[in-house]
């Protein structure tokens, strides 16, 4: 049983994040082992199949090697620092050589790249369901739905999927001493897993996302009523901004270029069906109470 011990400072350095490093790393192993992961079989098919292909078998040889030897895939990802993190930003951060650096690569591209919009898209979904509900409910009901097997001991969370900061002791809490948490839905993994974190950064709390059913559902056809009414492309943009999206990720996601979907948006927007707001340097596009209805009678 893992314990994780939160003060006053903790709780208010509390963010949430989205690793493509982990998830290229727990979809290898996923793929490894597909009898734990039935939810991603659509995924699995293919994925099962390349790790057959002899050519992408010899470039990733280094990670099977790497992970095989490796129980817990935490020693190879570092925690996740902020949402809009790249996976070459994190693998600079790795705690790993060049060769098995080059295998996330090679898997990456052949594996998750192709579905990364749809993926992103779902943890985002799962971040802006959680940071709504510690608006309006606090950050104790945030932990409490997170997963099953956390629970709360006075200061300190527990869990048995969040093992003890030295090996072979159930009876060291970690304590965050300030540094906060960083909280990282995770689309391949089953259970919660505790990041370990050196320096000054956080460690993670990776925890599995919401709706991972809906995952491999195909939502490329708008219902042909709504299609009707504003036309099939905005039909499907309007589909895609169930969860925050950017312009490009709203590209990649329907195939339509970036201007257009920005042409497209505009009306949208200037109709209320969608919504925008600015994270950083990106804008975030979301269906309004307006558009939601509107996709729920579709």
């Amino acid at each position: 049983m893992g314990a994780v011990r939160f003060g006053v400072h903790d709780v208010v350095n509390i963010r949430f994040a989205v690793s493509p490093l982990g998830e290229t790393v727990a979809s290898f192993r996923a793929a490894l082992d597909p009898g734990r992961h039935a939810v991603h079989l659509p995924w699995l098919r293919a994925a099962v199949r390349l790790l057959g292909d002899r050519e992408l078998a010899q470039r990733t040889a280094p990670l099977a090697d790497l992970v095989r030897r490796t129980p817990v895939a935490d020693a190879l990802t570092p925690p996740p620092r902020c949402p809009l993190s790249e996976i070459e930003e994190e693998l600079a951060l790795a705690a790993i050589g060049a060769e098995p650096a080059d295998a996330v690569r090679a898997w990456w591209r052949a594996a998750v790249e192709p579905h990364w919009p749809c993926m992103r898209a779902l943890l985002e979904a799962d971040i802006a369901h959680r940071t709504r509900q510690l608006a309006e409910d606090g950050i104790q009901e945030v932990f409490a739905h997170l997963h099953s097997t956390l629970s709360w001991e006075g200061d300190r969370l527990v869990s048995p999927y969040l093992p003890s900061p030295r090996p072979g002791r159930d009876d060291v809490v970690l304590d965050l001493g300030g540094a906060g948490i960083t909280l990282a839905p995770t689309v391949f993994a089953p259970e919660c897993r505790l990041l370990a974190a050196e320096g000054t950064t956080p460690p993670a709390l990776v925890y599995p996302a919401r709706a991972l059913g809906t995952l491999w559902e195909r939502r490329d056809r708008a219902g042909d009523g709504l299609a009707r009414l504003m036309g099939r492309s905005r039909a499907r943009l309007l589909a895609h901004t169930s969860s925050p999206s950017t312009t490009t990720q709203l590209a990649a996601r329907t195939g339509l270029s970036t201007g257009a979907v920005s042409q497209h948006l505009a009306v949208l927007r200037d109709a209320g069906l969608v919504t925008s707001h600015r994270y950083r340097r990106e804008v975030h596009y979301t269906a309004s109470d307006l558009g939601t209805a509107l996709l729920g009678t579709a």
